[in-house]
């Protein structure tokens, strides 16, 4: 899984911050920045939402035709919290025409909660 560095938007592996659980052994620099852009990322109540949704969705995937209504948001507003989910590494987007589908990446909600574990 991979997030975007805020500066350079380059990906930067999320497994890199996923080495070491959080409350285990300190994280380090690299890590820590990883993981913070991976949490800002979910750190939106509507991104939580849509996570949510698309996890929830039939088949796991959903186009953004699909949670404008629900969140009642505009398709522009969707479609950007979307991008930064993407960018994140949380989101795969498969577009098939003109639509745009998204779905859960399968690792990246447990790489996240590997990294918040307490379990040895």
């Amino acid at each position: 899984m991979t997030t975007i560095a805020a500066r350079d938007r380059r990906p930067l592996p999320l497994a890199d911050a996923c080495c070491t659980p959080l409350l285990r052994e300190p994280l380090t620099a690299s890590q820590a920045a990883g993981l913070a852009r991976t949490l800002k990322a979910l750190a939106d109540p509507t991104r939580l939402r849509l996570v949510s949704m698309v996890a929830a969705h039939e088949g796991g995937e959903a186009c953004v035709c699909d949670l404008t209504e629900p969140l009642g948001l505009t398709q522009p507003t969707v479609s950007h919290h979307l991008k930064i989910l993407v960018d994140a590494g949380i989101f795969t987007r498969d577009k098939r025409g003109v639509w745009a589908y998204y779905a859960l990446v399968p690792s990246a909600l447990e790489a996240l909660s590997a990294v918040l574990s307490t379990a040895g």
